[in-house]
């Protein structure tokens, strides 16, 4: 096992592999979010492999009737609930075995979360308490595991990202700080460093020396590569209170995970600290080992913009010596749009992530919560990137519905978009309109199967508390205690799934249209009478029940998308095209709909508002139609 950064054999891990090359362009990639202890175990009955093959396993796929199986007593419930917050068995290998998934899904792109080694004894199944950065955690599988699940990937035609964090460890000491009881505690920033009582053995107590390297090396314990034990690895300022106050949410800890030095200066003339060396070296080393093709960086708003900047320097240089000149880096950044634009442009990441107005209003949008002009107005502030704005947008935004954590939801209440009825109904119209509208496309897993995860939850609507509440949305693929609609031991890996089956063909109609890759984006105008035209409104405190069209344009081609929020009637209306690129009597062909009737139906445009196509969209439908 390697213990130190001086361990890793560069000139071996570089001869061994003939590295995969980069995509032309991120715009073009429809990307997966899944959650590796949450996924597959690979012991799922029905489900094919790569081939097609149906694989023989022992645990049978959902069907409805199994739907709350798992809380038909209060003692069920309380279990069920427990086991959300554990590790639950998904692993590497379960990975690798549903790759045929998803690729007929139409995914180009798979998001690991992290699986570097965690804490032992401790249920951080979510990958993000990193207490050795030079090994595969073992829950998860092995090395070798993870660099096969990366090769077969790329055999299947699909890229890889690993999610890595770069500001804090797992909880890898313990303050030497005691309450009016005489019990330790984690103290609150105040921007003075605390005293440390020592590093956590593999027990977790507090027994070992702390700074300073464990002698002799015990690889459960404290922190790894040893070089992260050194004095002025770690601020020791105590937990992070005000999420948005300044120098506290850089130097603080999150929650019981301890913040790690990062550097010095301003941005043009950042020193990085030793810390931010080793982990980024520590990180080339798994691109060098793994053949990966990208990472998404955590929490960087609570990193200094310099320490991102240097980081996003040394890989990109790090990752062209081996021929990946498009190496992909995607922060995440909590926070409004604005903010967002800035650290990017500031730092040198590839794409922002966590733009909470862009996935708060799509979601809003596709519900007929929110004005649709909201969500695409987003898109049409050139003044606040100073760029033109599908060329910013297309590539630079990655976009989603749903995630592992949903932070614009707050702490007392989080669900999934299919939790409510509205929801599961409009499922794959949202999904759709993801992958129709600027920015690349992320799917977060189980949406596929219209997972209704959210908290409070129908089996528990007054909770204590909003302790751990993210469990609720991070539901297992496989068979295991934590299944979505209150389930368990039952796999949901059902490519006859209709949300599964129509975004596929979706996806298909989007990888065979540049111009719903690249193109430029406009809300579009519509009328009931080929009149008057307007674009669509919500009005009053209901929902809007309306079709809301866009186009997007690349060139001369002109693709037009349309969904309807009406959930139980078919909506027809006039939707307004480019006059410049038609001509009255120019056909457009339904290359797709959620009714499977109307593809390969063609429409005439027609002199209205400058030229205009008459549009059919079914309840709580989704139809794109091409010239």
């Amino acid at each position: 096992m390697m213990l130190s950064i001086k361990d890793i054999q560069w000139a071996q891990i570089l001869k061994q592999n003939h590295y995969h090359p980069s995509p032309l362009d991120w715009s073009d990639q429809v990307i997966y979010f899944l959650l590796t202890d949450r996924f597959s175990n690979g012991q799922e009955d029905g489900y094919k492999d790569a081939a097609g093959t149906v694989v023989q396993g022992t645990a049978q796929m959902f069907s409805p009737a199994d739907a709350g199986n798992a809380v038909r007593t209060q003692t069920d419930v309380q279990a069920w609930e427990s086991a959300g917050t554990q590790w639950l068995g998904g692993t590497l290998k379960g990975i690798t075995s549903k790759l045929g998934y998803l690729k007929r899904l139409g995914i180009t792109t798979l998001w690991i979360s992290p699986v570097l080694r965690q804490r032992p004894g401790v249920d951080d199944y979510h990958g993000y308490g990193v207490q050795n950065f030079l090994h595969i955690d073992p829950h998860f599988g092995t090395d070798q595991d993870f660099k096969d699940l990366v090769t077969e990937a790329h055999q299947a035609g699909l890229f890889v990202i690993l999610d890595v964090i770069l500001n804090h460890s797992a909880d890898v000491f313990q303050y030497d700080t005691v309450d009016q009881s005489g019990g330790f505690f984690e103290p609150p920033w105040t921007g003075a460093a605390y005293p440390v009582r020592g590093w956590r053995d593999p027990t977790g107590a507090a027994t070992l020396p702390f700074p300073g390297r464990v002698n002799p090396p015990e690889a459960e314990s404290a922190v790894w590569p040893q070089e992260l034990q050194d004095e002025g690895v770690f601020t020791c300022k105590g937990k992070i209170n005000n999420w948005d106050a300044v120098p506290e949410t850089t130097e603080g800890d999150f929650e019981g995970l301890k913040d790690i030095h990062q550097g010095t200066g301003d941005v043009s003339g950042y020193s990085p600290s030793e810390a931010m060396r080793i982990l980024t070296e520590a990180y080339e080393y798994w691109i060098a080992y793994a053949d990966l093709d990208g990472f998404r960086v955590d929490t960087v708003k609570h990193m200094d913009h310099g320490a991102t900047r240097f980081f996003t320097s040394e890989i990109h240089e790090f990752a062209q010596t081996i021929g990946k000149d498009s190496f992909f880096l995607v922060g995440e950044i909590t926070g409004d749009r604005g903010y967002a634009i800035k650290t990017r442009d500031e730092t040198g990441l590839d794409a922002a992530l966590g733009l909470a107005d862009v996935q708060g209003l799509l979601a809003d949008t596709a519900k007929g919560w929110a004005n649709p002009r909201d969500y695409f107005d987003l898109f049409r502030n050139s003044a606040q990137v100073d760029k033109a704005t599908h060329t910013w947008f297309r590539s630079h935004v990655v976009t989603n519905v749903d995630d592992h954590d949903l932070v614009r939801m707050g702490r007392d209440h989080k669900a999934r978009y299919a939790a409510d009825d509205i929801g599961r109904a409009l499922e794959l119209s949202v999904l759709a309109m993801n992958a129709t509208t600027l920015g690349i496309p992320c799917i977060y897993y189980g949406s596929e199967q219209r997972f209704n995860g959210s908290f409070p939850t129908p089996v528990n609507t007054s909770p204590n508390d909003s302790y751990k509440a993210d469990r609720y949305i991070r539901e297992t693929m496989f068979a295991s205690g934590f299944g979505s609609f209150q389930s368990r031991d039952r796999h949901f890996f059902d490519e006859s799934a209709e949300t599964y089956r129509q975004l596929a063909a979706v996806l298909d109609v989007r990888k065979n249209e540049l111009a719903l890759r690249r193109g430029r984006q406009f809300l579009r105008p519509i009328s009931e009478d080929g009149a008057a035209f307007w674009y669509p409104d919500r009005i009053g405190q209901g929902r809007m029940t309306s079709i809301v069209a866009w186009s997007r344009i690349l060139s001369n081609r002109e693709v037009v998308c349309a969904l309807n929020t009406d959930l139980a009637t078919p909506r027809t209306a006039w939707v307004t095209v480019d006059s410049r690129l038609h001509s009255a009597g120019s056909k457009f062909l339904y290359a797709y709909s959620t009714d499977a009737g109307q593809q390969g139906m063609e429409v005439a445009a027609e002199a209205r508002n400058g030229l205009a196509i008459s549009v059919t969209v079914p309840p709580s439908g989704f139809v794109i139609l091409t010239p």
